[in-house]
């Protein structure tokens, strides 16, 4: 009998917001228990810590350059940003394995409709994009998603039509509502399912959390972490941390639901369940909010998987990057992993064998602002040769930067994650740096560069 999957992952949850991590101040009773049955990942990050460009990765096996989406699919841009009906997706492969496929939630990887039209059918505004039947769907047959700009109380999706759908309720409730629906319309089918749910929160607007999780944290002392400077740790900063707890604590208690349903149907053992993020966020370390920087909080994301009396409980210090998660999940499944992938199977560190793993990946972040674009353009410039690549190891976080508009200068630093790990004391490395570990890798990130075709504009004397 074929392995059920389940992915579920929330938009904008940091790795340090689980309880048994011993980070935030979160209350995650049903994620903690379900670490303690599962091989936690401690060093999986986000390759490019945005919401499209992580979710095209995951679903491509593909670094985002390499599929075009090097920002949010977004209004703004010349360019309609979107995944490609063209490329082979793990839905596309999991369908043609034999699976069901099915995905409730945040698409974001749809060209917005207001692109096209101001006054699309659907409804959509801002970003936001039905998705028709169709190859966009890229594989998955049922559907319950929007694009992208949830009102997380009042939320909206579209199935097969362009009519809103409008539950009226907080919206990772409805998400895994339908989620049980689906799961037991399909427990006992011939076929497997594999079945995507994405929750949007603990994204913002941070306060669009119901009042019975945030009452848990609204009177909570902030502890702030140690990167976040005085000026950040204002009241209405520890308002916003509160509901970003509460937020977490929702959907921890959502997921509880799905953990025990496999529970009460005995399906535990015949159910990969996978857990996990597409970035971090901030929250004010380093005097920053949000993501897209290369801080631990921005890149570090939860990535557990389960399937009892398979999977050994434990921990993995395997780099995991996000072109990883598809041939990993492909290979536990036992399907064939498509040529087109670019990302490494960890199947073997999955199920307890011995890897040959590599000990860093790769980071990156290119300008995503029309202003930014605009002002490289009128230079006769490719913004995508700006933004920040970098390497990230166990022990190191290595970055160059040359920033999102033009007169910027270009920088390079190396962080030691070990002995600073609020990598608040960089070494700014010089030009003529000959620090081995600096040399290595300056290597390694000319490899991936090389590699990716990335028109990453580099001092040729500095790499």
């Amino acid at each position: 009998m074929k392995t059920n999957l389940i992915y579920i992952f929330a938009d904008q949850w940091r790795y340090h917001a689980m309880g048994h991590v011993g980070g935030d101040q979160v209350v995650t009773p049903n994620i903690d228990e379900f670490a303690g049955e599962s091989l936690c990942f401690d060093n999986a990050y986000s390759t490019f810590p945005l919401c499209t460009p992580h979710r095209g990765s995951l679903m491509t096996g593909k670094y985002p350059l390499s599929i075009g989406l090097w920002t949010n699919c977004k209004i703004g841009l010349e360019e309609k940003l979107m995944l490609r009906p063209q490329e082979t997706c793990i839905g596309n492969v999991l369908q043609d394995g034999g699976y069901e496929t099915g995905y409730i939630g945040k698409w974001h990887l749809d060209a917005s409709e207001q692109n096209f039209t101001k006054h699309p059918e659907s409804g959509a505004e801002n970003w936001d994009a039905y998705t028709p039947p169709g190859e966009r769907r890229q594989g998955f047959q049922h559907w319950l998603s929007y694009g992208a700009f949830d009102d997380h109380l009042n939320p909206h999706y579209w199935a097969d039509s362009p009519r809103q759908i409008r539950p009226g309720k907080w919206s990772a409730e409805y998400e895994t509502d339908k989620a049980l629906e689906y799961l037991e319309e399909h427990r006992e089918g011939e076929r497997p399912f594999a079945l995507f749910v994405s929750y949007n929160p603990p994204h913002l607007p941070y306060e669009l959390v119901p009042e019975r999780y945030y009452d848990r944290f609204k009177d909570l002392p902030v502890a702030w972490r140690a990167n976040v400077p005085e000026e950040m740790r204002a009241p209405e900063m520890e308002v916003k941390a509160r509901q970003y707890f509460a937020a977490v604590h929702g959907i921890d208690e959502q997921f509880g639901r799905i953990l025990r349903f496999l529970r009460e149907k005995g399906m535990e053992e015949n159910t990969l369940v996978v857990l996990s993020a597409d970035h971090g966020e901030m929250m004010g370390s380093h005097g920053l909010m949000s993501k897209n920087v290369w801080y631990e909080e921005s890149i570090h994301i939860p990535l557990l998987m389960r399937q009892k009396n398979r999977i050994r409980p434990g921990k993995s210090g395997v780099m995991f990057a996000s072109p990883d998660h598809m041939p990993t999940l492909l290979e536990v499944l036992g399907l064939p992993v498509p040529d087109t992938c670019e990302g490494i199977s960890h199947r073997a560190s999955v199920l307890g064998e011995e890897e040959q793993a590599p000990d860093h990946m790769f980071l990156c972040s290119y300008p995503g602002s029309a202003e930014s674009v605009s002002a490289f353009a009128r230079l006769g410039l490719t913004h995508k040769a700006h933004g920040w690549r970098g390497i990230k190891t166990r022990e190191h976080t290595y970055v160059i930067t040359n920033g999102y508009m033009p007169e910027e200068k270009q920088e390079e630093y190396l962080y030691d994650d070990v002995n600073d790990p609020w990598q608040l004391k960089p070494q700014a490395v010089s030009r003529d740096c000959r620090d081995p570990k600096v040399l290595k890798f300056r290597e390694l990130l000319k490899g991936y560069l090389s590699m990716l075709d990335d028109p990453f504009l580099w001092e040729k004397e500095r790499l």
